[in-house]
């Protein structure tokens, strides 16, 4: 198996990237580099700038991840700054400011970065539509995953179900499952 480092301290984005990235023969592995998160109105921006800065102090090929709630009736808040609004006023806060909306339409945006040493980033991008719930249900994910329902004929939100029922359905599925099929057909010895 190829081996790629993500730089991250999110231990369940690896483990949604370790499930994902395996069916194309990459072992994920976390490093303790600490990942340099510009400010950005952009995922890409966020992302790639991290990819890149990592690759080029580790001397190693990397990825790396940003992804964000954008709800339609709050103009896309929260958007890029989702880790941020998370930590001040969770999902709660997030209920309360949708209440009074009949506009419950989100989406969870998803890009993934790879990066060589010296050289630019390429970008992945994964997308789920969905709704913000009335209330917090399941325990399973984490950040937004008990307020978000994804589109389909399932009404479960994202913490209601298992790693790969969500990974099936998700915007960072959708993004590393693009990267994974990009790395197998340029390292073909990397495949399974």
């Amino acid at each position: 198996m190829a081996e790629i480092i993500f730089v991250t301290g999110n231990r369940h984005k690896v483990e949604e990237a370790s499930l994902t990235l395996s069916k194309y023969g990459i072992r994920v592995k976390m490093t303790e580099f600490k990942k340099v998160e510009i400010q950005s109105e952009s995922l890409e921006e966020i992302a790639g700038n991290a990819a890149q800065t990592a690759a080029n102090a580790l001397s190693a090929s990397v990825i790396s991840e940003d992804s964000g709630l954008f709800i339609s009736a709050l103009a896309g808040f929260p958007g890029p700054y989702s880790s941020y609004v998370f930590m001040t006023i969770g999902c709660m806060g997030i209920l309360r400011l949708m209440s009074s909306q009949p506009d419950k339409r989100a989406q969870f945006r998803c890009v993934v970065a790879y990066c060589a040493p010296g050289a630019k980033p390429i970008l992945f991008a994964g997308t789920s539509l969905g709704t913000v719930s009335n209330s917090m249900r399941g325990h399973w994910g984490f950040g937004f995953d008990p307020i978000f329902v994804p589109s389909g004929k399932d009404a479960r939100t994202f913490a209601e179900m298992t790693t790969s029922e969500k990974e099936f359905l998700s915007h960072r599925g959708a993004a590393f499952r693009s990267f994974g099929q990009w790395y197998e057909k340029t390292n073909p010895s990397s495949g399974v």
